[in-house]
């Protein structure tokens, strides 16, 4: 094998030109492949980042009831030592987020709004979406203040400023009255458009208080550090977690509308990668066809000295073996300092295209994802399609006619 090794070498950088093209076709190939995939990922992992940071949780933690009935009547009790025993469950949790959410109506100046009010603990929240960071306006509020954060969208809905005062009325838990005058502390840019219309976030045990459910809470967010970890985590949950009456969601569980979207993105974009795989397979065998043509009087002259076509033919097989190699290797390089560029300078978006991302809550630039599997996926990908082709010239080699071959 070292001496077929040897060959197959030798050969390849007789002709350095043509090799250089050929290395240079997969290293285009894998480089075009990778940045299509990272482009189409950047901007799904922006909106589950986005979803699962500030709405679901990337698993979620209820009454069974509440996902089919969203009611104050079906939250739950929790407290610090609960907290504690979810963390000690799995050591890939980071967070454990307790929410209490409804919807009240915000009264101002004799008119009124439909509100969604989340009771929530800030540092918390800022350890696993930074919260505060989005906040354009004013402060957030202190643990036991009468205050809120309004969102953006709900302040230009309003008319409410920083230091107003808003009023929330609205039922909590068993149909008990509830009903507050809070200041405004701060206006807060949210994410996601169909919240920023709408969202108010107080303290907790304000929000509690409010509801008449003292230590209750609607739903507990588990926070993590990736989403590839959802499903185990979820699971681990499940067989943790002692009280019959808690039932545990994933973010694609709590939200399908989203994933059956991204599924049909997802179309399109395997559309277009398969369109490049036959570009890629038909530039590719276009060198490989020339490589083999220029050749034919070589292997005439060397299967009629004596060499078999099954050693020709795995030296041949060699030769494209490590063009493609080469070619995979450098392209998969190339494409991660290309990615890593872009991710230290993202791509910023200008004129209407850039408004348009900003009116949905989103900084103006493309996404790319920096995921280490698509590297070698579509290396993987780009290598196996070199080897279908390198069938060519071994059946070449095999229905070669010698003596035509020699006078070529």
């Amino acid at each position: 094998m070292t001496i077929y090794l040897k060959l197959a070498w030798r050969s390849i950088w007789r002709n350095k030109r043509r090799t250089l093209i050929t290395i240079s076709a997969l290293v285009f190939a894998v480089i075009v492949s990778v940045l299509m995939q990272s482009l189409n990922r950047g901007s799904h992992e922006l909106i589950i980042e986005n979803m699962t940071h500030l709405q679901t949780g990337f698993v979620q933690i209820q009454d069974y009831r509440f996902q089919d009935e969203p009611s104050l009547d079906n939250s739950f009790f929790f407290d610090e030592s609960l907290e504690k025993e979810w963390l000690a469950i799995d050591d890939r949790i980071q967070w454990v987020l307790p929410r209490i959410e409804t919807f009240m109506l915000a009264a101002i100046d004799g008119s009124t709004r439909g509100a969604l009010v989340f009771g929530v603990e800030v540092e918390k929240e800022q350890n696993f979406n930074q919260l505060k960071d989005r906040l354009a306006e004013g402060e957030f509020f202190r643990k036991d203040e009468y205050a809120v954060v309004i969102s953006t969208g709900f302040s230009e809905r309003t008319n409410l400023g920083v230091g107003d005062t808003l009023a929330l009325i609205g039922q909590g838990r068993f149909a008990m009255s509830a009903s507050g005058l809070f200041t405004v502390r701060g206006i807060i840019d949210h994410p996601l458009p169909d919240m920023n219309s709408q969202t108010i976030y107080m303290p907790l045990p304000v929000a509690q208080e409010l509801l008449s459910a003292d230590q209750m809470v609607s739903s507990v967010l588990i926070g993590l550090e990736t989403d590839r970890h959802t499903q185990s985590v979820a699971d681990a949950l499940k067989n943790g977690i002692s009280d019959e009456e808690l039932a545990v969601f994933t973010w694609p569980e709590l939200i399908p509308e989203l994933l059956e979207l991204l599924e049909f993105d997802l179309v399109g974009a395997y559309l277009m990668s398969y369109i490049l795989y036959i570009v890629i397979a038909f530039g590719f065998f276009g060198t490989i066809l020339t490589m083999t043509l220029e050749r034919i009087k070589e292997f005439g002259i060397l299967i009629s000295v004596g060499m078999g076509r099954g050693r020709l033919a795995i030296t041949l097989f060699l030769e494209v073996l490590v063009i493609s190699i080469l070619g995979v290797l450098v392209g998969a390089a190339g494409a991660w300092l290309l990615l890593y560029y872009f991710y230290l300078n993202p791509i910023e978006l200008t004129g209407q295209l850039a408004e348009t991302v900003i009116d949905m809550g989103w900084e103006p630039v493309l996404p790319m994802s920096f995921a280490p599997d698509q590297f070698y996926s579509q290396g993987i990908i780009v290598f196996f399609i070199a080897m279908v082709i390198s069938i060519y010239p071994i059946y070449k080699i095999f229905s070669l006619d010698v003596i035509k071959a020699s006078r070529v």
